[in-house]
């Protein structure tokens, strides 16, 4: 089959979540369908490419454009400022070109799907990826005012209204969990257009092996992400004094993008450092004691907690870290939702070596057996099929 890919992230590097999922999607499904991919990012030359062309039949950049400034056709416009505001012309001018030639197309993500309707292709349409969660919750950073939460109320009723209507003009849907799943449907999507297709991960071979390691505590994920740095904040503020209280020698290491953010203050508690954007941060996640997901907004599954159990680093997190994942507390993770308890657990596995292989050896397994690239790439390729099936089959 011939499979037009739209993409509102180039997939290379593979240095965030949504890379992740689209490059490891799309290579499975390159196994068995011709993929061409439109994408938006910034071309920087054939080693960039390269990667991408292992499995893509053909690959075209799209240049980002970034937002203007807020105008009032933005906020008269049934169509949300960013998407508006970044509507390309060169994407459109192509996916009507491309879409002829293929069998079915695939959005990935928000921004691609829009563009990939505006385009009106007379193809089968997925939307891969659907995120509803995240829009539906309260502002947790800063100080709620009467004013903050009237905007966020009207930013998610435009938000909803907006992703009603793409999703009403495309053929199927896939989210990455079951709670996904039922926001969509109770914005009105019927239950049989929507399919969970899960986050994965690359899971080593071989079980855990005891190691030593290092006095410190992770958190891996960029603080540009505002989901991220209000765990992280949160974290340093409230819960890692109690830490230090107990175990002065223990560290507590961010990595992950923080250009564009002020992390001075944060980073100026005693014990904790801040890395910056790693080359790769498996061997720091590897050595650590503990991956703490002290998350407390954000829709999806966390990619940082799949990361760690497969790397056979413990994990200790809030219910709104695990949110999406079948995970068994006490088995799986080490579960927490109010600082001194999430203090708790933490200390809890740096002391006790045991319990942080018993948990190691079954994060494994449980990832194993659940959430790997292959499982979720097969759903994909099934609800792709299902695209270019006869009415009633």
């Amino acid at each position: 089959m011939r499979v037009l890919v739209v993409s509102s992230w180039y997939p290379w590097p593979t240095d965030n979540g949504s890379r992740l999922r689209i490059a490891h999607l799309l290579e499975a499904l390159a196994r068995n369908h011709s993929i061409t991919l439109l994408s938006f990012g910034r071309e920087d030359g054939p080693e960039q490419l390269a990667p991408l062309r292992r499995f893509c039949a053909t690959v075209h950049v799209v240049p980002n454009t970034p937002p203007g400034p807020l105008d009032s056709t933005g906020w008269l416009s049934a169509v949300p400022r960013y998407y508006a505001q970044t509507r390309s012309p060169e994407m459109l001018a192509l996916i009507s070109v491309q879409a002829p030639l293929h069998d079915v197309a695939l959005g990935m993500q928000i921004r691609a799907a829009y563009h990939l309707v505006e385009a009106r292709p007379r193809i089968p349409v997925l939307f891969e990826e659907v995120e509803v969660g995240a829009a539906r919750q309260p502002v947790a950073a800063g100080p709620s005012t009467p004013w903050r939460r009237a905007r966020h109320g009207l930013t998610w009723w435009k938000h909803r209204r907006f992703l009603r209507r793409l999703i009403d003009r495309v053929d199927r849907v896939t989210v990455v969990s079951v709670p996904e799943r039922d926001h969509l449907i109770a914005l009105g999507c019927a239950p049989d257009r929507v399919a969970v297709v899960p986050n994965g991960v690359v899971v080593p071979d071989g079980p855990v092996a005891a190691r030593a390691r290092l006095p410190q505590i992770i958190y891996p994920g960029a603080v540009t992400f505002s989901a991220n740095l209000d765990a992280v904040s949160y974290f340093v503020r409230d819960v890692w004094p109690r830490i230090r209280r107990a175990r002065p020698d223990l560290e507590f290491i961010v990595t992950g993008e923080t250009t564009g953010v002020d992390v001075s203050a944060l980073a100026a508690v005693e014990g904790v450092r801040f890395t910056g954007r790693l080359p790769e941060v498996d061997s720091h996640i590897s050595v650590s004691l503990a991956c703490v997901v002290p998350l407390r907004v954000g829709g999806g599954t966390r990619l940082k907690v799949l990361h760690a159990m497969a790397l056979g680093t413990p994990v200790v997190s809030t219910s709104k870290g695990i949110e999406g994942l079948d995970l068994e507390p006490e088995r799986d993770v080490l579960l927490a939702d109010t600082a001194e308890a999430l203090a708790a657990q933490a200390l809890r596995v740096a002391s006790d070596e045991a319990l942080g292989q018993r948990l190691a050896v079954a994060a494994r397994e449980r990832v194993r057996e659940a959430y790997t690239w292959e499982r979720s790439a097969a759903v994909l390729a099934d609800q792709v099929q299902k695209l270019r099936a006869p009415a009633g089959a």
